[in-house]
């Protein structure tokens, strides 16, 4: 036994230093946890029907590509993705984990593939969190949230090898690659959903900023969550049309916060090419890694591709408008409601019979 433990330390000790013919090179964790501060979780606590999403969210980017890398033939990956699809919006996004997912577990094989991709969209998700979490503390004035928001943004920036520039850049390195779009039209109601997605993630900063009171933020964020689910209710065509841009659909964010702003929408954009380029043909199994890892090169470069201000300030109207990307935010009533898991809404039954569900649904973070 102490042989053989030796033997496994030394070859641990080897990864990164050579790989195995034919497969990628294996990237450092290099993993950063929050920028401390007893603001931290206080959007969880305050709001945990939004809050709770995002776990869920971080499944449905997981599982996505996942099926997309591990998945070849189109029309099994499109059972496999309707399947995740009914599991998301009839389950999981009902009854979301209490607690954050740990995405590798749900995508092994595209973490591995791409772990330097994985890194960044955690990075810039913490960012997300970190900056609910300063607006959801009531103890802050408004002035000591933009300044903490602004200290937690020059904090993710100093993570050069992974944080999205604070730059907005062009629409088309996402619009008009030759892999381009592909994800969006073989997948339409998954690829709104990732929309929807967006749409609330960056929409739930305005009703932070908008309500004067604590039972104002409140209600707008039951409102945002309440019209992410009516997003649900008749796909695609009640999904947002165009990506959601955050200077359109979070214009008070936008203007307290431009670099962060910039920032969630080069991540947004990151994601719909991973997409792209997982489900494309044109792109070659054997080059999935490489083409990638060079669109995140890309992004990280702040000298080419690069949008004025006042062009991306002015890029949604260009793409349709708040409406094409999900609707306004503010001025929404609270009153939809997610299906009943238990109710006729139930997840499709595979082909021996069983439902779909997430290994420990009902006990540990998920409750029924």
């Amino acid at each position: 036994m102490h042989t053989f433990l030796l033997t496994a330390i030394a070859l641990i000790g080897t990864v990164g230093a050579a790989s195995p013919r034919g497969l990628p090179a294996q990237d450092r964790r290099n993993e950063q946890f929050y920028y401390p501060g007893s603001f931290n979780w206080t959007f969880l606590r305050n709001y945990p029907e939004a809050a709770r999403l995002f776990n869920a969210f971080d499944y449905g980017h997981a599982v996505l590509y996942e099926r997309l890398y591990t998945v070849a033939d189109s029309a099994r990956a499109s059972a496999a993705l309707e399947k995740e699809y009914r599991f998301l919006t009839t389950d999981l996004l009902v009854r979301p984990p209490r607690f954050a997912v740990a995405e590798e577990v749900i995508e092994p094989s595209y973490a591995k593939l791409a772990w330097q991709a994985k890194l960044m969209f955690d990075w810039a998700h913490v960012l997300h969190r970190q900056i609910y979490d300063a607006y959801a503390d009531q103890r802050l004035s408004v002035a000591q949230q933009d300044s903490l928001i602004e200290r937690l943004t020059d904090h993710y920036l100093t993570r050069r090898d992974v944080a999205f520039p604070s730059v907005p850049k062009s629409m088309a390195l996402m619009d008009e690659q030759y892999y381009s779009q592909v994800f969006r039209r073989a997948y339409p109601r998954f690829n709104g959903l990732i929309w929807g997605y967006h749409w609330l993630q960056v929409g739930l900063y305005e009703p932070l900023i908008a309500g004067r009171t604590p039972s104002e933020k409140k209600s707008g964020i039951q409102a945002a969550v309440a019209r992410f689910w009516d997003m649900l209710k008749d796909p695609p065509a009640s999904m947002p049309q165009v990506m959601p841009m955050t200077a359109t659909v979070a214009p008070l964010f936008t203007e307290r916060h431009p670099r962060a702003a910039a920032i969630f929408d080069n991540l947004h954009m990151m994601h719909d090419i991973i997409s792209d380029i997982l489900a494309a043909d044109t792109v070659q199994r054997d080059q999935k890694r490489q083409v990638i890892y060079a669109a995140l090169a890309e992004f990280r470069d702040t000298t080419r591709n690069v949008m004025t201000l006042d062009d991306w300030m002015m890029m949604g109207h260009h793409m349709g408008g708040i409406e094409a990307m999900g609707g306004p935010v503010l001025g929404l009533l609270p009153g939809s409601k997610p299906p009943d898991p238990h109710g006729e809404h139930r997840p499709p039954r595979d082909t021996a019979g069983a439902e779909p569900a997430a290994a420990g649904a009902g006990r540990g973070p998920y409750e029924p």
